[in-house]
């Protein structure tokens, strides 16, 4: 293949980039390669797989580029976004000798908003179909408009949490039982509909079309947690450059998901303000004296500071302490905002004491005590569980996200049966998407 097909850019204009429908069947094995695309503030990842014998995905290709032309999770410049994914990409398509046309790209855009809806349908006392359980699913999504929204967002997940058949509740798959009455409740998450078309034109830049869309927070989650704690309820916090994400998982399902539009970059900021030194000195600092917890010597620690717009011996002396005192106030915050949207969100002791962090910011020195402290809950730093031909360098905490899109790529933490709406559904946003784009390049 040649690599530089993928880094030149089409000579002619981008095809109408198609993102996917919410929900699709559950899928069987994969048969070929895939691939994954996880677009991040600080860097993007691509990953392209494939699923072996024994049904376990084997990494063929891997590539990662420092991000460019994203903030918060969301593209701000479709040129620099377009050049870092295009090389992450090509490095990826050049290991595998596999040309990608298609990706499974993790959410982080727009906003994501979490919320629960329970929908009750009068059924007479006949038996449950898959037609009454779309029919849950497009009330669910009707009701699914925030009263404060202001720009126009649309699903992307819908998870079923559970059914109840009249008295009965609990209930995983209702079809084919006899009631009067059915009950569901749907976890949606949704974005804006303008950082969604920004993506799908990014991707058509690229020559890739959005196979699917996976909640970044919740890939994160399945890359790291063990049953017992999807079972008996854990927080996932994923803390990365532009964004920190989590995912409450109760019960073996993802109960609310949230995103905070502050990450490690914030944090590389702050020393560089402070210490007046260049941004890409700040993030080494950082990232190999970085700490959350002062120790007696970090005042005997001098550490040497290259000077922003100075000459290369314009040198100052500060000391490890001081590095300290500005990084934790900042993650010290990140946490407090993490509990108030628990709060917020009514996540209670119930559903779990546990708190597992991961992404980049959660391996500075002393985040797990900070986080403990902060969050009253038990915490673990974690690691994706590992991935057949995954490189080393990919099997840190940085890499969850892009870890457990491949596990939800192979079909791990999909819904159960297909609750797509019917054909009586008005057209969607991605139907719309391909005819605005459409006209934009007309």
């Amino acid at each position: 293949m040649n690599r530089m097909s993928r880094l030149s850019g089409p000579t002619q204009p981008p095809a109408e980039p198609q993102l996917p429908a919410v929900a699709r069947r559950r899928r069987a094995a994969r048969s070929g390669p895939f691939g994954v695309l996880d677009i991040g503030s600080s860097k993007i990842v691509c990953i392209i797989a494939r699923v072996e014998g024994d049904g376990e995905p084997r990494v063929l290709g891997f590539g990662w580029h420092r991000s460019r032309g994203v903030k918060a999770g969301s593209i701000t410049d479709l040129e620099e976004a377009e050049r870092a994914i295009r090389a992450a990409v090509a490095q990826a398509e050049e290991q595998a000798q596999i040309r990608l046309t298609e990706v499974v790209v993790n959410l982080s855009c727009g906003q994501p908003e979490s919320r629960i809806q329970q929908v009750n349908w009068h059924l007479g006392g006949r038996a449950v179909t898959e037609a009454d359980l779309r029919a849950v699913l497009h009330e669910a999504r009707r009701r699914n408009t925030a009263p404060d929204a202001v720009e126009p967002r649309e699903m992307v997940h819908a998870f079923p949490l559970g059914f109840s058949v009249d008295s009965t509740n609990g209930v995983e798959d209702p079809r084919g039982m006899i009631c009067e009455n059915i009950g569901a409740w749907v976890h949606m998450v949704d974005a804006g509909s303008a950082a969604l078309r920004n993506l799908g034109a990014g991707l058509g830049r690229c020559e890739l079309d959005a196979q699917e869309l996976v909640s970044a927070p919740y890939a994160a989650g399945l890359a790291t947690l063990v049953e017992d704690e999807k079972q008996l309820g854990a927080t996932v916090i994923d803390m990365g450059g532009g964004t920190t994400s989590l995912a409450v998982f109760h019960e073996g399902q993802m109960v609310h998901a949230a995103h905070i539009p502050v990450g490690g970059i914030r944090v590389t900021s702050a020393i560089a303000q402070a210490l007046s030194t260049p941004m890409v000195d700040a993030e080494t600092i950082k990232t190999k004296f970085g700490s959350v917890q002062e120790a007696p010597q970090d005042e005997k620690e001098w550490l040497h500071v290259q000077q922003m717009g100075e000459d290369a011996d314009q040198i100052v002396r500060v000391p490890r302490a001081m590095v300290v005192r500005i990084i934790r106030p900042r993650l010290e915050e990140t946490f407090e905002l993490v509990r108030a949207r628990l709060e917020a969100a009514g996540v209670t002791a119930d559903m779990g004491r546990r708190v597992v962090l991961c992404g980049g910011a959660s391996q500075l020195v002393g985040v797990r005590e900070l986080a403990a402290q902060v969050l009253d809950r038990q915490v673990r730093l974690a690691r994706p569980h590992q991935v057949r031909g995954l490189p080393e360098i990919a099997s840190g905490p940085a890499f969850a996200t892009a870890c457990g899109m491949l596990a939800w790529a192979n079909g791990e933490g999909r819904p159960l049966f297909d609750l797509a709406p019917g054909a009586d559904r008005a057209p969607g946003f991605y139907h719309r998407l391909i005819h605005w784009l459409r006209d934009r390049v007309a």
